[in-house]
């Protein structure tokens, strides 16, 4: 236990994220000092940290242009060896309904020059979009430094989106979460600590640092994981935990909660929510029970802490589902968290190759 929480100020970089409110030119700069301080604390070169600087400037420079206001979220990212860089920019504006237009250079909707689109896309080595008519924007830019270098495993295999915030009286976020991978397989962890502020973090954080101490290359079992995090926990006010296992190979999604953390894995044939028990890690542990499930290549899965309602549903966002998991994360956050307790939503399926996609072109892509 004490090994464990001696790592509680290393937690992982992919789980901390930064949310910028964007609605006049100063909170424009202070995104952009932001970015400029994490690219540096990576090791990005001056490229690299122009190149970020800009997308942010122009990302949060259009939000304040279409949609009055908005969010800018920033995280490290990681794939393979190599650190980056996410940007969500997050409004809920008019949204566009040509959004190849919208990607012209030169093209303004506002009577300015509108270069910022589509030099958001040529600078960011990853981007995405989701937009509807009446239904906002939400942008991901992603940018990858080079010869960087971190101790946190990632799998190419894997797509995760995720945002995890703290309420916004709050400094540090008393949710948490992590994934550990290892081949085919991957354990992905969100845990809530009861209450907020730094004592709900400390809980959070010290089931977090277990799970990438308590098997070293071996993603754990959700059961077993649970049950050696009760007595983990027990220092701690205690948390609602809850472990998704997959393994890719088997076509296999274990899964285990208990408390208030809700998952569904939903593909285009049918959604399933998976099941967590009453009681609290730590404290009140009642009931551990670990379902199986099948998992297809196509499967999406969500994970989320009670910030966020249980009242979505994606089929209301035609083309949602095939965007990048950051998108979706960013669209539920967006529209659904409660504003009243820290929130997290983690969302995450096998890789494969995708193209934006939008409301505009779901129908002609036949996502529904």
């Amino acid at each position: 236990m004490e090994a464990v929480l001696n790592h509680l100020d290393q937690a992982p970089d992919i789980a901390r994220q930064r949310s910028f409110p964007i609605g006049e030119p100063s909170e424009i700069a202070a995104a952009r000092r932001a970015g400029n301080e994490l690219a540096r604390r990576i090791g990005f070169d001056d490229v690299r940290t122009g190149q970020l600087a800009i997308i942010i400037s122009e990302a949060a420079t259009n939000i304040v242009k279409h949609a009055q206001r908005g969010e800018i979220l920033l995280r490290k990212v990681l794939r393979g060896g190599t650190s980056g860089i996410e940007v969500l920019a997050i409004d809920n504006g008019p949204g566009m309904a040509n959004v190849r237009q919208h990607m012209q250079d030169g093209h303004s909707t506002t009577g300015t020059y509108g270069v910022g689109l589509g030099a958001i896309r040529r600078l960011s080595q990853e981007f995405d979009l989701y937009t509807a008519p009446g239904k906002g924007t939400v942008l991901m830019m992603v940018v990858w430094g080079q010869h960087a270098s971190s101790a946190i495993p990632a799998s190419p295999n894997w797509q995760i989106g995720a945002v995890c915030l703290p309420l916004a009286s709050e400094q540090v976020c008393g949710d948490a979460w992590n994934v550990v991978c290892e081949g085919h397989e991957l354990s992905l962890m969100v845990a809530d600590g009861l209450g907020h502020g730094p004592l709900a973090a400390r809980a959070s954080e010290c089931a977090s640092a277990l799970l990438e101490h308590s098997t070293p290359g071996l993603p754990p079992l959700p059961a077993s994981f649970i049950e050696l995090a009760h007595g983990a926990l027990r220092a701690t006010r205690g948390a609602a935990l809850a472990v998704a296992h997959i393994d890719s190979a088997r076509r296999e999604l274990r899964y285990a909660g208990v408390g208030n953390i809700a998952a569904c894995a939903f593909d285009a044939q049918q959604r399933r929510h998976l099941l967590s028990h009453n009681g609290i890690v730590g404290s009140n542990l009642r009931k551990v029970q670990e379902f199986c499930f099948p998992w297809q290549q196509a499967t999406t899965l969500i994970m989320h802490s009670d910030g966020l309602h249980t009242r979505w549903d994606l089929e209301r966002y035609p083309g949602l589902a095939q965007c990048h998991p950051s998108l979706v994360a960013a669209v539920l956050y967006r529209d659904f968290a409660r504003g009243r307790d820290d929130v997290t939503v983690v969302v995450l399926r096998e890789h494969e190759e995708h193209q934006a996609v939008t409301a505009e072109t779901a129908e002609g892509t036949g996502a529904a």
